[in-house]
């Protein structure tokens, strides 16, 4: 291990999706994601409104330029087309850590197992090529869809921050703090994989 991690732009694929990095190329394909589902108006989550969809992918390319940020594009292998966005934030080099958060799904491609890969490829990556320690994932304490997805994962919850930060509507938000651990990962792996196939095989 050196003394710092580096976290560069990196295409991941699998069966169901590709996370490619995020450009302004997607720009128009992701505005029409974001629309399926009107997912800007889940008070609780990150999802952009249609018209500021360029202004949050050059925000998060900015990030990228200063180094807290990876974001990717997801994309829908069948139909090739963007249907999301997720990304590494918070990148601790030194401690060699990373939050894997910022994500959104078109309502049409939730529930299919998109996410599941996608999380699938984003573990493998920290752990396997940028030996992470830990990899953290964050949510609002009120949104039980996204608790419950990232429990399923095989994460574990290290705790609530209370009045963390403002929500977009100005409200007061307690975020739940989860991790996997390294020495975790190797059965986390083995599970979301299972789940995978098991979904492929029905």
């Amino acid at each position: 291990m050196t003394n710092s991690m580096a976290v560069e732009p990196v295409n991941l694929a699998g069966r169901l999706v590709h996370l490619a990095p995020l450009s302004l190329a997607h720009c128009e394909e992701l505005t029409a994601a974001v629309r399926d589902g009107a997912l800007w108006r889940h008070w609780y989550t990150t999802a952009p409104e249609p018209e500021q969809m360029r202004a949050e992918i050059e925000r998060r390319l900015g990030l990228q330029a200063q180094g807290s940020m990876l974001p990717f594009t997801v994309i829908e292998q069948a139909s090739g087309r963007a249907v999301g966005m997720t990304t590494y934030m918070n990148i601790d080099s030194k401690h060699y850590r990373v939050e894997i958060g910022s994500t959104w799904l078109a309502r049409g491609v939730q529930r299919s197992g998109i996410n599941t890969e996608a999380k699938l490829l984003l573990l493998a990556h920290a752990f396997e090529s940028l030996d992470c320690i830990a990899v953290e994932l964050r949510t609002h304490v009120l949104n039980h869809q996204s608790r419950r997805a990232i429990e399923r994962l095989g994460a574990k919850l290290d705790g609530i921050l209370r009045n963390h930060q403002r929500a977009r509507n100005g409200t007061l938000r307690d975020t739940c703090v989860y991790s996997i651990i390294a020495p975790e990962w190797p059965t986390i792996r083995a599970h979301l994989q299972w789940q995978l196939d098991k979904d492929r095989a029905d």
